[in-house]
């Protein structure tokens, strides 16, 4: 159980909304081994990492009331569009309260059609523990992450890291 509200956790790196510049805040943690695990889609079907395997992954974990996270949807679905022919998953995973459905009809009103799913506390802290957002995974063909930002990455920027999974 949550000590304090997850959205309460979360606002202090969110409530900084910048655009245009990249506030990644990247790690350098040595490449390890994606942990596995299954969450719920917003249509309520399984998804598991292993469902990627041999393919570059990218998972975002956002929020819709998330500034940040917002201006980053337009530059996932891009590089989801861009990169699909070379097997990129874009995986977005909600750490909002609210019902999936509520989440869905939010990233349909912004035009999102990559992978999105309902983060749950386990993988929270097998990715973590996840302490701000957005916080993006960038994971190899290998299932390897290879990098973690924490904070809003630009276009640019996004597309460089992206470039490194192949």
């Amino acid at each position: 159980m949550r000590s304090i509200p997850f959205r309460a956790a979360l606002l202090p790196l969110t409530a900084l909304v910048l655009t245009g510049v990249s506030f990644g805040i990247v790690s350098a943690d040595p490449v390890r081994q994606a942990p596995p695990f299954s969450v719920r889609s917003l249509d309520g079907k399984n998804v598991q990492l292993k469902d990627f395997k041999g393919h570059p992954v990218l998972i975002d974990f956002w929020a819709t009331w998330c500034q940040p996270c917002r201006a980053s949807m337009t530059h996932l679905e891009s590089l989801q569009k861009r990169y699909e022919d070379k097997g990129l998953v874009v995986l977005g995973l909600s750490v909002d309260e609210d019902a999936p459905a509520d989440v869905k009809r939010y990233a349909q009103k912004l035009g999102v059609s990559f992978r999105l799913a309902m983060a749950d506390e386990k993988v929270l802290d097998l990715y973590g523990p996840v302490r701000s957002i957005p916080t993006t995974f960038f994971i190899n063909k290998n299932g390897e992450v290879v990098r973690r930002v924490v904070g809003y990455i630009d276009a640019e920027t996004l597309d460089s890291y992206i470039q490194e999974l192949f």
